[in-house]
């Protein structure tokens, strides 16, 4: 009895605790790629959806105010900012905020700030590459100009339109200023995800 009691303590072995250390690896090492793919696809998504957030709120803020709203891409939210397709910062605002994008929002003093974001909410190596630097929405929701906006990822992995394994993924503006996203990757016309 004694000698059935001393073998159920017996714990792990030396050999034992390597194996299971090797197993862990080895694994950690197959899904390791995969799990950085998809922690690059999940921000490039971050951002998709914070921008069309931020077109959607411009336009909505178009419509309740009955007057034009911008939505802007910038490369800084300093005082020293500027507008830039490739900026990947944005603001929502009455007025162009060139310059002055360090300022708080206000809806009394120039430029009329409404909202802002900063890339480095959840999606800091996203890289953006837009058709214009601004879009205006007018009273009615409609926009002056069209927008086309790429994301992809600062790591020069290559989309999978290109071979890569990233998803990038493109938000378009239409004159109408309806939002949508879109996967430039999907090539079937019958599938909503297209292009």
């Amino acid at each position: 009895m004694l000698k059935l009691a001393q073998s159920r303590l017996r714990g792990f072995s030396l050999v034992e605790l390597l194996v299971v250390v090797a197993v862990l690896g080895l694994v950690i090492m197959i899904g390791l790629p995969n799990i950085s793919a998809w922690l690059q696809n999940t921000q490039i998504r971050n951002s998709a959806e914070a921008s069309i957030s931020g077109l959607q709120f411009a336009r909505g803020e178009a419509l309740r105010r009955n007057r034009t709203v911008r939505f802007n891409l910038v490369d800084a939210l300093t005082a020293s900012c500027n507008l830039a397709a490739t900026g990947p910062n944005w603001i929502v605002s009455m007025a162009d905020p060139t310059a002055n994008c360090g300022a708080a929002p206000s809806d009394t003093v120039d430029p009329f700030i409404l909202q802002k974001r900063s890339n480095q909410e959840g999606s800091p190596s996203v890289v953006l590459a837009a058709s214009a630097t601004a879009v205006t929405f007018n009273g009615l929701g409609a926009a002056a100009n069209t927008l086309q906006v790429d994301f992809s990822h600062y790591s020069g992995a290559n989309c999978q339109t290109a071979g890569g394994p990233n998803r990038c993924l493109r938000v378009v503006v239409s004159s109408s200023g309806s939002v949508r996203m879109c996967d430039p990757a999907v090539t079937d016309t019958t599938d909503p995800r297209a292009c």
